[in-house]
């Protein structure tokens, strides 16, 4: 179903400026600035997703593919399997050897990647328009064709419990809090295990393990195109019916249950680091359902609460009582508020001094947010959220890469069936009021919703036992 066929960033007019008055009181602002994405959006008969987006202002494309395989729905004794399985398709295809795709990219002047996420795994590559066939080709090759082998596997596997041993086992504060919150926060395997992957699970995997993945999970009917920037509809359409058409859909994806019981209770968690020179803190909320009222009043709490060397956070913690000299965290820490798809924390972490306690540095978190919980917030405060809010969408939809807009929109199709449903966010943000969200702060930042995970670091320990 054609959904438009440009993409238009509507400036209405510049945007209110931070602490400047709403027209009355407690009523939700209207957007000062406003902007549209309107998509072609339509399905080949083998199920796959097209988002195109056209927009001629620089003559480059970026193509995108987005599969509805992330890190929640690896197999059981697989421990970062959906991780291991996105190395190895970098590894070539029947049509593309090692290294044809890449060559293609660079010799293009172009630039790609992929990654995996909570819900996802996505390849992308951003090029001159010229090339855009070959990117389709190519993306369309490694979907039907790739090459899984004993050789590639065992080199991937390599490749990857070498990356987990530099990025996590051997790095202070490796996993921290990014890895570390999820397996505290959640119940339900799928939210709680270790994404990146145990050594043993690792090793353990197979070639029948990854073709069986591939065919369960990477088939056209379970993911997205995305192709946005400089090019020619009709022929654009050509391409992708000649070279993605053909590849028989999978059979229906079977998806686990991924939902988590309301925490009722506090958590706390201990993780040890033995290389980490401080100690740290962090705190984790379970989220509200995606596109609820109370998800966007979340999203403008993280602005309040944790963004900027204006949050209340920053100001409690490092301005009044020098507890930390920085904050960090937000929502989904892998991505952003509009790309996941299950159960999902809001976080805060920082490092401290061994001289500042667990007890102080709860104490002063527990401050903040009960003045949240118990006190409306003025609508200048408010407004300045949403003003922050609207200018790290631009940031994200207006980037020369196109990449942040790609994997918005292509995460909007996979779970919503409608990328252009983006559109909605502005206006959902728009209408939340102070009473919104005291009373989101009172049912999703009460103790009973958080966990708290104490890091206890090692390093400084040895150094000082190895002085005496």
């Amino acid at each position: 179903m054609l959904r438009g066929a440009a993409l238009a960033l509507v400036l209405a007019a510049v945007p209110m400026a931070a602490g400047a008055a709403p027209a009355a009181p407690s009523a939700p602002a209207a957007p000062s600035q406003q902007f549209r994405v309107d998509p072609v959006y339509y399905n080949l008969p083998n199920g796959l997703r097209v988002v195109l987006l056209k927009d001629s202002r620089v003559p480059t494309v970026t193509v995108a593919v987005h599969y509805g395989i992330g890190f929640r729905v690896e197999p059981r004794d697989r421990t970062g399997f959906a991780h291991l399985f996105e190395h190895l398709l970098f590894q070539g295809s029947e049509n593309a050897p090692k290294g044809h795709f890449i060559n293609l990219v660079s010799n293009a002047g172009g630039a790609m990647n992929g990654s995996t996420r909570f819900d996802y795994t996505n390849y992308y590559q951003v090029v001159p328009s010229g090339a855009l066939e070959a990117m389709i080709w190519g993306e369309a090759d490694r979907m039907a064709r790739p090459v899984i082998n004993a050789e590639v596997l065992k080199n991937q596997q390599d490749v990857v419990a070498n990356e987990v041993k530099v990025n996590v086992i051997n790095q202070p504060y490796g996993g921290w809090p990014w890895l570390v919150m999820p397996q505290a926060a959640n119940t339900n395997w799928h939210n709680a295990h270790n994404f990146y992957g145990a050594l043993d699970d690792l090793e353990a995997a197979t070639v029948d393990d990854a073709k069986a993945f591939h065919e369960r999970f990477y088939g056209p009917n379970n993911s997205v195109l995305f192709i946005g920037g400089d090019f020619d509809e009709a022929q654009t359409r050509r391409w992708i019916e000649q070279y993605f058409g053909a590849i028989p859909a999978s059979a229906p994806v079977q998806m686990p249950d991924i939902s988590e019981p309301r925490q009722t209770e506090p958590r706390r968690v201990i993780h040890n680091d033995p290389l980490a020179p401080k100690p740290a803190w962090a705190a984790g909320w379970h989220m509200p359902p995606r596109h609820s009222q109370e998800w966007y009043a979340m999203g403008l709490i993280n602005q309040m609460l944790i963004q900027g060397t204006d949050s209340r956070l920053y100001d409690k913690l490092v301005r009044q009582e020098s507890i930390t000299s920085g904050i960090g965290g937000g929502i989904n820490l892998l991505g952003s508020q509009y790309t996941y798809n299950g159960p999902m924390e809001m976080v805060v972490d920082l490092t401290h001094d061994a001289d500042k306690t667990e007890a102080q540095i709860t104490a002063a978190v527990d401050a903040v947010v009960g003045d949240l919980q118990n006190n409306l917030v003025s609508d200048q405060e408010l407004q300045r959220a949403k003003t922050k809010i609207r200018s790290s969408l631009y940031g994200t939809i207006d980037s020369a890469s196109r990449f942040g807009l790609a994997e918005i929109l292509s995460a909007y199709a996979l779970f919503d069936d409608n990328p252009a449903k983006f559109n909605d966010v502005e206006a959902g943000f728009a209408a939340v009021t102070p009473e919104l969200i005291r009373a989101t702060a009172r049912e999703y930042l009460r103790d009973g919703n958080r966990t708290i995970v104490i890091l206890q670091p090692g390093a400084a320990q040895a150094a000082s036992e190895a002085q005496q």
